[in-house]
């Protein structure tokens, strides 16, 4: 496979500047595609993520966008359209959690996560799909969902409830634009070590090792290498489909 299997091509990934979200942008960057992120408040780690972007060779186009602002996404892809002349692939990663019991969560808590994780998806999605319809060599779609959009998780209704809204999204979109060459697909991840991991309790993470068959976490690297087969021309005859990547902790 040639390290610059994306050269030419153009990508969104939403909320990349840490975490999964930017190893996805540096592999893809690495791989020759020129990468397009939003940020929602830092901007300085977007600076930082744009020069070690473009310091692979490649171009990146980095914009403040609060995914769950239809206009705001709207004109974000319409930029990134204007820079790169071509949007071939959308990353949605952008998420949050406000992890609660139901009775303890207030309904701000219930809005921002459906508004950042599935509406932001939708967003992106419609905004990114008036380009792609009209580009011959069609495009790709993968939303970056999680175990618990597959499997619901105790504390986590908001959460649960939008990732398995994106998978939903999933299927329907890749019916809608199949005929134009246009795959979407879903990446449900587990436990990944990332920040916002980091956040569980000890006892907690011990509990989710104790109940993955590969004993581990997964890491942001991996990811990153699974969305670029996705991506990639061997996975063109891959849409609608619920890719899951937890060790196991799913089966």
């Amino acid at each position: 496979m040639s390290e610059k299997q994306f050269a030419e091509k153009s990508t969104i990934v939403t909320g990349a500047t840490r975490g999964i979200g930017k190893a996805i942008a540096l592999e893809l960057a690495e791989r020759g595609a020129n990468v397009a992120f939003n940020y929602s408040k830092s901007a300085d780690e977007a600076e930082r993520l744009k020069a070690e972007i473009e310091n692979l060779g490649v171009k990146c186009y980095a914009a403040q966008c609060d995914v769950a602002n239809t206009e705001a996404s709207a004109e974000f892809c319409k930029q990134v359209k204007e820079e790169f002349g071509t949007v071939d692939f959308l990353i949605n990663n952008a998420g949050i959690t406000r992890d609660t019991l139901i009775l303890r969560m207030k309904e701000d808590d219930w809005d921002a996560v459906i508004d950042t994780n599935l509406k932001g998806a939708w967003n992106f999605s419609k905004a990114v799909l008036r380009f792609m319809m009209k580009n011959d060599a069609g495009g790709t779609i993968l939303n970056i969902s999680s175990i618990s959009g597959v499997v619901g998780m105790q504390g986590q209704s908001n959460y649960s409830a939008s990732k398995a809204g994106m998978i939903g999204l999933t299927k329907s979109l890749a019916k809608e634009v199949a005929s134009r060459k246009i795959t979407v697909n879903a990446l449900a991840l587990g436990l990944i070590e990332t920040d916002m991991s980091g956040q569980l309790s000890d006892e907690y993470q011990s509990k989710l090792l104790e109940m993955i068959p590969l004993g581990r976490l997964g890491n942001v690297q991996e990811v990153a290498e699974i969305v670029c087969f996705m991506l990639s021309d061997s996975a063109r005859y891959i849409t609608g489909q619920v890719v899951q990547a937890d060790g196991g902790l799913a089966m």
